[in-house]
């Protein structure tokens, strides 16, 4: 596991508007891009155990959006989905990415979807591969891909209830530890220096207080669910999901209904493993994440490189 310092030592600053984003970028320069997009309530740091492993093979990129981790948390920002979206296209370009592939968990599963669906407006718009951005891969780990198979913990229904305000300033790491318990795998608990790391991330910057703004990202899938289903089920571009099963969340019913929906579905399914498999079981992780870019012919592997301890 990659300490939260080294990964915080790693960081630069991308000035979006008047806010100084947490942003990394590593890997191999000759590799294709690697956009890896984080989950509620964390940080781009959930993909320390892949991040040496991965770049190995390709340049990544990372972030943690807005309200999140070390990135500023603005009391009145929306925290809308398309805005996430939108610094994501406006940081890829500013580095000059052309095309990317996506691998996203939770939250960053969303993002993924709605960039999915601006990279098909584009396609639409101008032909062939479309101008701009293009994204080439999408991999998804465990989220709420659709609304009507999503079953939100009991923290994000309080959240998105009328005490959320309250009941994000009252929390606190014991409660955070108790719900993280809930969604991990049993034989794949978090430490308690996850614990501690995932803690300091939230409450930095006061992040408590605006919970339960970002958490509309529920009732925005519900909103836009014809757009953002949409760009899975219609979409060309190669899609593989990574499910741990055990997840109360997002697992097993949602592969489930991910398969009813979605033509051709590439779907791996991690026995026992909750909701946060590249911290749970990243080996497993990358071995389905190889084996889907190989089969695809979209990445080159000279090596196979173990994830971090």
């Amino acid at each position: 596991m990659m300490s939260l310092q080294e990964w915080r030592n790693g960081a630069s600053i991308f000035a979006h508007g008047d806010f100084p984003v947490f942003t990394r970028v590593g890997g191999n320069p000759a590799g294709p891009a690697l956009l890896l997009l984080h989950g509620f309530p964390t940080s781009s740091w959930d993909w320390n155990r892949v991040w040496d492993a991965l770049a190995a093979n390709f340049s990544l990129y990372t972030l943690d959006m807005l309200g999140f981790g070390d990135s500023p948390k603005p009391r009145n920002f929306p925290y809308r989905i398309e805005d996430q979206a939108t610094l994501v296209e406006s940081w890829l370009l500013h580095l000059g990415v052309g095309e990317f592939h996506i691998l996203a968990h939770d939250y960053g599963d969303t993002v993924a979807q709605e960039l999915l669906a601006r990279y098909r407006q584009r396609q639409d718009a101008s032909g062939d591969k479309g101008v701009g951005l293009r994204v080439a891969s999408v991999c998804l780990l465990n989220g709420g891909l659709f609304p009507e198979a999503h079953r939100p913990a009991l923290i994000q229904r309080l959240l998105s209830s009328p005490v959320g305000p309250l009941v994000g300033r009252i929390g606190n790491r014991k409660r955070l530890a108790a719900n993280m318990a809930r969604i991990f795998g049993p034989q794949t608990q978090p430490c308690e220096e996850e614990i501690d790391n995932f803690w300091k991330l939230l409450c930095n910057r006061d992040g408590r207080r605006i919970l339960h703004r970002l958490v509309r990202y529920m009732s925005e899938r519900r909103r836009h669910r014809k757009r953002w289903v949409g760009a899975l089920c219609e979409t060309e571009v190669p899609l593989k999901l990574i499910v741990g099963l055990f997840d109360p969340v997002s697992g097993r019913h949602m592969a489930a209904r991910y398969r009813e929906l979605v033509p051709q579905a590439d779907i791996t399914g991690l026995e026992g493993i909750g909701h946060y498999p590249q911290l749970e079981a990243p080996q497993a992780v990358l071995d389905a994440l190889r084996g889907f870019m190989l089969r695809h012919g979209l990445a080159k592997y000279p090596a196979q490189v173990l994830a971090g301890a």
